[in-house]
């Protein structure tokens, strides 16, 4: 490279560094300054030195001071190094290097973060214990950043292993950033109040937001106060955050409990809670968990006057949640909306005042804790010197999950015995005894492992025994056993030495697990710092100055109900009742469907079937009905009898409500994923109607659907929508000018039944009846229960026995399977595991078992698609079925098997991209076809234009909706009668070539006067003009894309959803709009192109440009679904109205992407014979291989010449949103293509692809 193209290469390099370097976070401040490098010596503190030049101070990374860095006396996991970076701190990295010049280095460390410099807090990332990885030499900085920021200003590095040719040695950095924040500390007696003023309110959407940390398990946070007095309360009870809602009480009643939240609150660590509305529901944030709540009615329109921080105020309205319990604590960043109240409180805003000694600052109590962690865990202390009173006393506070483990143990003089403090059955208990035989036994206390700090009290004088259980519950004992240690005795907490050393020390129960603090001893505190110093006693396997409880319970991983308990190391779940087992209650019990039952060898009967498995819908009892065709499930209501109608004086009409055992969900789930549901409907009647009346209003109705359901106007074995009973659509009605058999209205009995089969209008949830009360008239009417039958299926599952029990493997994928597409199964087992992938679905892997047999021991034959009892057979198609890589040739099996035949279909999984516009690719024996009637094009891939010729004359008008007969639909309509066909959205396409303006393009008109109109202004631009409500103004939508008369071909696309319109012209930028007056059109009537024969309703302007006519080509017509111009012009029917000659046009072959197409169609219809069978079949479009080499050239050339300026660009992400529409087909435009079991499908891998039907 010459010399100029090195320095050319080089300024790119530093344009494309600088560039990419200013990439920002959306323009927020990056938080990772260098904490360390500059922090004086006194900063640092470590648990020892090897020396003077190894001492803390010299641990920053890249520094060689002293010895390079810091290391302890002894390298065992007991070290530490502290950090003090002199004020809070947003924390956000952590960096670590070896000792330099040294084989010193850290493998793996804790983090531990302090305010105060006392009672840590161990970070876990996303809530796991995992250590942090360390260094691997001595040299290199590992950087780690911490999944969220902590804000601290202590931390504290402890070393869990290191280098094994070394000894511990380190050097660090912290990263990260100021913090300011606004604090307060109450006392247990103060308060804040803020006073909302006139113009504040909870609107749609409010928040609350603080930070809070407190030693007390008690006491109220925040208390809002509204109108009606009606208040939320949220308060601390037990380490838990509570919500009440609390209503006038003068009663005495506390408030109704919304929800509870968080556990473990006061350990003396900031906790975040955010409390916010958003329209009818709460949202109660606690640090990361939340819980949405359901606002009581009560609340909706409710308005916050005033806010209590720390207390209730109440004015004796109210009876206070917790009694004489205010917060003891320190909050932070107390923020109502954008309003910081502690600053208001400080610039004394006449808004917030501050009752009571409320200071702005934070004052901490220190209480030193220890965690006793394991097995190993114990605490060794010397009895007091002084003992002049003769009485021994220990007191102490404690915490565990655990029910049982020892607290205290400690010797008697002249060997009389041992005490021992212990927990058993979550009872405090007290022994006394000698050589294995209990002298005394005390108990007391219950419920001691709830997660609580408890205080224990035990006293010991020459002859009397006493202990204590938070200060009100206790036992006491005399005896003559003499009860104080000898002088030289040694008190034990949590257990014994696992190696006793001479000690006398023995531990006949479980060891604790959990918390202690405060303990004393003759009423003097233990100073714990002394004995983590190795000053004072003795101990192993504790965290000293930090309580490691962690709630496994909260939030609960116990699904679906199930009840949770837990340990201090593990929790459990009880499923008792919830139908479901495992570990955490997520597999059920019950089959997902009836069918599955059935394979199994059950007959019809009641079953328990949980249709998502293990997802969060219940489990229901349902009937499975399992016959020869079809296994279906039976869902019962509280009426399925003929129930004869009783007329009422009271009322016109009978009303009927169907009450299902199964909740909403369930029903939903087993509609949604059945393939077929049907429901029996039937009206018996005597001179009693159902729809016919003189004003077109039905008589009766039902409602149906998901939820609480929809009015439904049809009857049993009718379509949803149509008005019309079974016997209409069979031709058979008693009176041929009626659609129901009761609606002759003869003094006859007959009736209208059927089955309705729509899934979308099931179940039937009620019936109203309405031409019962006229004389003569009787009615009956039944009712059935919903049936179903079929299911999706979502898993495949790999069994295999290698001589030691059946052993399953499964994928459970997020689609169907049963979706009559082609999908990929690779099972496989060897001598270590066995494994199973489905599609491109992660594969699921089992270990093999540790005995049983290497291979297999196979000696049957090999059955495909069932098993030699016919049980549970597939019904399907197979294909490529290959075994130890060996491919089956299953075509010559198919032949002579029953059952089976070769030959499938399922070719467009692979080449539906062939049917173009809105085609929909339909399987054939040996092929597909492309079905091209809801596309507005033609041909063998819906790929053909169909355009027509209009002279001003022409007309084409589409019914989309007969009128009914005057004699049967007099008056105005129910606006239920035309649902089927009533909008909130449209989806248009069509193209035009013209010389005309104004020219109206399209004209859609309505039973009710409203109409959608496309036109070409005088001013050569396209409008569209929107008439949804017949008494408001016409909404006009006009597009700036100019000179669309100028007799080229322009292609329009609009598509509507509710009051969003969007409208594409050509290759320009999409236009959206917004309408103001509705968003449904209502009753459509006909789709107009061309001259408007009849302008009712049209102003005079559009009215007269209307009867103009259009003078043009039109190509592509396309309304939803409907295709106008392609009806007129190759499927005339009493649908379509031509008036004046329409003749065929080819206006639209000059478009570009049309050849294209038509040069693909041809290559593949038009000429079979050219197409090699073993190729794909997009193969036939064939390319100059060396044009595609020199454009590949020039593309490389610009891409590098541009990398300066892509490099910029790397920063900004786009995402580019395609939708594709896929309609239903149509056979008439269809055309089948056999293909040769030999082609390759264009989405499989390279392998045999013979197909067979099994």
């Amino acid at each position: 490279m010459s010399l100029g193209s090195k320095r050319l290469a080089g300024i790119i390099a530093f344009v494309a560094s600088v560039l990419l370097g200013s990439c920002g976070t959306d323009g927020e401040e990056v938080c990772d300054n260098p904490l360390v490098y500059n922090l004086l010596p006194t900063s640092f503190r470590s648990s020892s030195q090897l020396s003077s030049s190894h001492g803390p101070g010299y641990a920053k990374v890249n520094r060689r001071e002293g010895a390079g860095g810091w290391s302890p006396l002894l390298s065992d996991k007991y070290q530490w190094l502290e950090v003090d970076l002199q004020r809070r701190t947003q924390i956000t990295a952590v960096a670590t290097q070896g000792r330099y010049g040294s084989s010193d280095w850290l493998t793996s460390y804790l983090l531990m973060f302090s305010d105060t410099g006392h009672n840590w807090r161990q970070h876990r990332q996303e809530d796991s214990l995992g250590a942090f990885p360390g260094n691997s030499n001595a040299d290199t900085v590992i950087q780690y950043k911490l999944d969220q920021p902590v804000i601290a200003r202590y931390l504290r590095l402890i070393p869990l292993d290191w280098n094994p040719a070394g000894r511990i040695g380190l050097r660090l950095e912290i990263y990260g950033c100021g913090y300011t924040s606004e604090v307060a500390g109450f006392d247990g007696r103060s308060s804040l109040v803020f006073r909302l003023s006139a113009r504040t309110s909870w609107t749609a959407r409010d928040s609350i937001s603080l930070k809070f940390k407190t030693l007390k398990n008690s006491g109220t946070l925040l208390h809002a106060k509204g109108q009606r007095d009606h208040s939320l309360n949220l308060a601390l009870e037990k380490g838990k955050l509570l919500l009440y809602h609390q209503q006038d009480v003068s009663s005495g009643s506390g408030g109704k409990l919304l929800v509870s939240l968080g556990s473990l609150l006061d350990d003396q660590h900031w906790h975040h809670i955010k409390l916010e509305r958003l329209s009818t529901h709460l949202n109660l944030t606690v640090d990361k968990n939340l819980r949405q709540v359901h606002l009581p009615a009560e609340l909706s329109h409710w308005h916050i006057y005033m806010l209590s921080v720390g207390a209730v105020h109440s004015h004796g309205l109210q009876t206070p949640i917790l009694h004489n319990r205010n917060f003891h604590g320190c909050l932070e960043n107390l923020l109502y909306n954008d309003l910081n109240l502690i600053k208001l409180a400080k610039q004394n805003s006449p808004q917030v005042t501050a009752v009571g000694n409320m200071t702005f600052s934070c004052s901490e109590p220190v209480f030193v804790a220890v965690t006793f962690t394991d097995s190993r865990s114990f605490l060794q202390l010397p009895v007091p010197t002084s003992r002049l009173s003769g009485v021994v006393s220990v007191t102490l506070q404690f915490r565990t999950w655990n029910k049982a483990g020892l607290l205290l143990t400690f010797g008697l003089r002249q060997q009389e015995g041992s005490v021992f403090l212990y927990l058993s059955d979550a009872r405090l208990r007290l022994q006394i005894s000698k050589a294995g035989n209990t002298l005394l036994e005390l108990s007391t206390g219950s419920g001691l492992n709830d997660g609580q700090w408890h205080s224990v009290e035990l006293i010991a004088e020459e002859n009397h025994l006493s202990v204590t259980v938070d200060r009100d519950e206790g036992a006491t004992a005399h005896t003559s056993i003499p009860l104080l240690p000898p002088a030289d005795a040694l008190l034990f907490f949590g257990g014994c030495p696992a190696h006793r050393g001479g000690w006398d020390c023995r531990n006949p129960f479980q060891v604790f697990q959990g918390c202690m603090r405060l303990l004393k001893l003759d009423g003097q505190p233990v100073d714990l710092i002394k004995v983590q110093e190795r000053r004072l006693g003795n101990y192993s396997a504790l965290q000293i100055d930090m309580c490691g409880i962690i709630d496994r319970c909260s939030p609960s991983h116990c699904e679906h109900g199930g009840g949770c308990t837990q340990s201090w190391s593990t929790f459990h779940c009880n499923c008792s009742n919830t139908g479901y087992r495992g570990a955490t209650c997520h597999s059920s019990k019950y089959e997902q469907s009836c069918e599955i039952y059935k394979h199994k060898g059950d007959t019809s009967g009641p079953f328990h079937i949980d249709v998502d498995g293990s997802g969060p819908i219940k489990p229901q009892l349902v009937y499975c009905n399992m016959t020869e065709d079809q296994t279906w499930i039976v869902m019962q209501h509280d009426n399925t009898e003929l129930t004869t109608v009783q007329a009422s004086p009271d009322s016109n009409q009978h009303f009927a409500n169907f009450h299902y055992p199964s909740e909403e969900a369930q029903l939903s789930a087993i509609i949604g994923q059945s393939e077929h549901c049907e429901q029996e409907l039937s009206f018996h009647c005597k001179r009693s109607r159902l729809f016919n009346t003189l004003d077109g209003a039905p008589l009766s109705w039902w409602v149906g659907g998901p939820a609480s359901g929809q009015i439904q106007n049809h009857w049993g074995g009718a379509s949803p929508g149509s008005r019309q009973c079974a016997c209409s659509l069979q031709d058979n009605c008693l009176d041929s000018s009626f659609s129901c058999n009761c609606d002759a209205d003869y003094d006859l009995w007959t009736d209208d039944s059927g089955l309705l089969t729509h899934k979308e209008t099931l179940p039937v949830r009620s019936l109203v009846l309405g031409d019962i009360h006229r004389p003569g008239s009787e009615a009956a009417y039944r009712v059935g229960p919903l049936r179903c039958y079929g299911d999706t299926s979502t898993e495949v599952v790999f069994s295999f026995d290698v001589g030691n029990g059946p052993l399953e493997v499964k994928v459970k994928t997020a689609l169907p399977l049963n979706d009559n597409r082609w999908h990929r199964v690779q099972a496989e087992r060897n001598v270590k595991e066995a494994s199973l992938r489905v599609d491109d679905f992660p594969a699921t892997v089992r270990a093999a078992p540790s005995d049983g047999f290497i291979h297999l021991q196979l000696n049957s034959q090999l059955f495909i698609g069932g098993t030699a009892s016919r049980q549970k057979g597939f019904l399907g198609c197979i294909r490529s079925l290959q075994l130890n890589g060996v491919t089956l040739d299953l075509e010559e099996r198919a032949r002579i098997t029953p059952g089976v035949r070769p030959g499938c279909p399922g070719h467009c999984s692979s080449y539906a991209a062939l049917c173009q516009n809105q085609g929909r690719c339909v399987e054939r024996a040996n092929g597909f076809s492309c079905d091209c009637s809801q596309s507005a094009h033609a041909g063998a891939f819906c790929h053909k234009e169909v355009s027509g010729s209009f002279k001003s004359t022409t007309s084409i008008t589409y019914i989309v909706k007969e009128p009914y007969e005057p004699s049967r639909n007099s008056g105005s309509l129910h606006s239920s009668i035309y649902s089927d066909i009533t909008l909130r959205g449209e989806d248009i396409s069509l193209s035009f070539r013209t010389s005309q303006s104004p020219a109206l393009l399209l004209y859609v008109s309505s039973f009710y006067r409203e109409y959608l109109i496309l036109l070409i202004n005088k001013h050569d631009e396209l409008e569209v003009r929107y008439k949804l409500h017949s008494s408001r103004d016409v909404e006009v939508l006009s597009s700036r894309v100019m000179n669309l008369a100028d007799g080229r071909l322009h292609t329009v696309t609009i598509r509507r959803q509710a009051d969003t319109v969007s409208v594409q012209i050509d290759q320009n930028g999409k236009e959206d709009f917004n309408l103001t007056s509705d968003v449904e059109f209502n009753n459509i009537k006909s789709i107009i192109l061309g001259r408007v024969p009849e302008s009712e309703g049209l102003d005079p302007d559009l009215a007269r440009l209307a009867s103009t006519g259009f003078t043009g080509c039109l190509s592509g017509v396309r309304f939803d679904s409907i295709c106008p111009l392609k009806a007129a012009l190759l499927h005339p029917d009493s649908r379509v109205t031509v008036t004046s000659p329409l003749v065929p046009s080819s206006c639209a072959s000059s478009s570009q992407a049309d050849s294209y197409a038509a040069e693909t169609t041809h290559s593949l219809s038009d000429q079979p014979q050219s197409v090699d069978p073993g190729q794909p079949l997009v193969n036939t479009i064939r390319n100059d291989s060396a044009l595609i080499g020199g454009v590949i050239a020039v593309v490389i050339f610009i891409i590098v010449s541009a990398a300066a300026i892509m490099a910029r660009f790397i920063c900004i992400r786009k995402e580019t949103y395609r939708n594709q529409e896929v309609k239903a087909a149509q056979p008439e435009d269809s055309r089948a293509f056999p293909l040769s079991s030999q082609t390759r499908s264009l989405s499989v891998h390279s392998e045999n692809q013979k197909e067979f039907f099994i």
